[in-house]
């Protein structure tokens, strides 16, 4: 009986009065529950169990025929799965993707609203304490009396499933639910030695930004931002090497490390926002991600030694092109006092704080790891005309002082070695030159670290955006469009 009581609590929470069954669970006749449901709901998604097939009957059939009850209970299950599969009080105008297991999905979403509940006047939201405090079933240390709900499940298979799923906007939002609340978890899976498996669909789903929606991206973005917080991670990164990534369709990539695959697919997303969506959130994470990265860059491939010069470049162009126009329009009104004045000051004062942080991550690159990287030095000496204009500049004379150092000392060596010099004899020269560049003529900047912090009132992003997936995904339940108040139709 377990069986159906389990499918029917989970369609009972899942139902069109979700709103009033969330209401009453936390109550506190139902608090020593909290635990055994959040680790349910989780084993089911990580089971990922199939729906059985249509008229399969869910219990194996006594010899005997088993009876009215038998007959009673397959009838139910059966029932329930029915309404997983096919709709059970109506189904939306448009038809969502089909669920390879709709009970995985539902419980996941389920897990999702509850996490996402508003605390009491009286007491925190339990299903988050929950999430916040689980263990692994590996750890044998004891649980401390100060936290309640706290339960154990097995990480490996709980990785597993997180890396396989990553296709789903849910899959991504537990995933970061996860990584930014619960340091058992985040701890575990940055020890991992297979983090490619888990980062190789985030950086997928980043580098199909359009067809992905700006939740999704943003997830997937902090996702990343949370997990360069880490040294071990930003090191080990340029360690793992890939052969051919299919989807990476701009060059072929027969062999990459995964660190360099990481700085294109990012700055891809930079170069994207810059000429779609211009939004500064946007930019922000992926550059401060960059950041995090740049002191452990190592042996980065040529194309992306080429793509954050190509970035740089793109970014000097629009700094060129808006001081032009700012140039213009002050001309215009000088001869027109009716003719109001653009704000080119607030778009200069955006750009330059990109191109600013931009040459900090080159900077960082080059004070801390410029023996690892002879492709960043060919490339910065291949385009070494597009930073002249900015050693004077104000705002970056300070920064600009080892770019300048670095291009200036290999320039000479090269200069020495003569004309015509292939691309391989150039960068023997580079490898060899850094031994000879004296590390003390490096300016000391301070280590960029950048942290991911929730904005204050986090429940204003994410209790619409779990309700939007629980709307757009959720298996046989029919929500009326004329009702929906708590997102537009039309959100990403």
């Amino acid at each position: 009986m377990s069986y159906i009581k389990k499918y029917s609590l989970l369609l009972l929470c899942s139902s069109c009065d979700s709103l009033v069954m969330c209401y009453h669970l936390p109550s506190s006749a139902s608090l020593p529950y909290t635990s055994k449901l959040v680790k349910t709901l989780l084993y089911n998604f990580i089971r990922q169990e199939k729906p059985p097939p249509p008229g399969a009957r869910v219990f194996p059939q006594p010899s005997d025929g088993g009876g009215l009850l038998y007959g009673l209970a397959s009838g139910v299950a059966t029932g329930l799965w029915t309404v997983f599969t096919l709709g059970g009080v109506g189904s939306k105008a448009a038809a969502a993707p089909e669920l390879s297991s709709p009970l995985a999905n539902q419980s996941l979403l389920l897990l999702l609203v509850l996490a996402n509940l508003t605390d009491a006047t009286d007491a925190p939201n339990p299903y988050r304490q929950a999430i916040m405090s689980f263990k692994n079933t590996q750890d044998n240390s004891p649980f401390p009396s100060s936290i309640p709900h706290a339960f154990q499940i097995n990480f490996n298979s709980l990785y597993t499933a997180l890396c396989e799923q990553q296709t789903s906007d849910q899959a991504t939002l537990l995933l970061y639910t996860l990584l930014h609340q619960n340091s058992n978890i985040r701890t575990y899976m940055l020890a991992r030695t297979d983090m490619e498996n888990l980062v190789l669909p985030i950086l997928e789903i980043l580098y199909h930004v359009e067809e992905r929606n700006s939740h999704h991206v943003y997830m997937a973005l902090i996702i990343l931002l949370i997990l360069t917080e880490d040294d071990g991670f930003n090191r080990s990164i340029h360690e793992v090497i890939l052969k051919n990534i299919t989807w990476y369709s701009e060059r072929v990539l027969t062999e990459i490390s995964l660190g360099s695959l990481l700085i294109l697919v990012v700055i891809r997303t930079i170069q994207y926002n810059m000429t779609r969506t211009r939004d500064k959130y946007l930019h922000t994470n992926c550059l401060a991600a960059l950041a995090n990265m740049s002191a452990q860059f190592r042996s980065l491939h040529q194309y992306a030694a080429q793509r954050i010069i190509s970035l740089f470049s793109l970014l000097s162009k629009k700094h060129n092109k808006v001081l032009e126009q700012a140039t213009q329009s002050l001309r215009g009104s000088l001869s027109s006092n009716d003719v109001p004045l653009p704000d080119y000051a607030q778009d200069l004062n955006v750009i330059e704080e990109v191109i600013r942080m931009m040459l900090e991550i080159i900077n960082s690159c080059l004070t801390n790891s410029l023996h690892h990287n002879p492709n960043l030095v060919y490339a910065l000496l291949y385009k070494r005309d597009l930073f002249e204009q900015f050693q004077t500049h104000p705002s970056f004379q300070d920064i600009m002082q080892n770019i300048d150092l670095v291009i200036t000392f290999f320039s000479s060596r090269l200069l020495q070695a003569g004309a015509e010099l292939s691309v391989e004899r150039v960068l023997e020269i580079i490898k060899q030159g850094v031994v000879a560049l004296p590390k003390d003529r490096l300016k000391k900047f301070p280590e960029l670290k950048f942290k991911y912090v929730e904005e204050e009132q986090p429940e204003e992003f994410f209790i619409p955006y779990v309700w939007s997936l629980v709307y757009n995904s959720a298996a046989g339940l029919y929500w009326n469009p004329q009702d929906i108040q708590l997102f537009t139709m039309d959100s990403d």
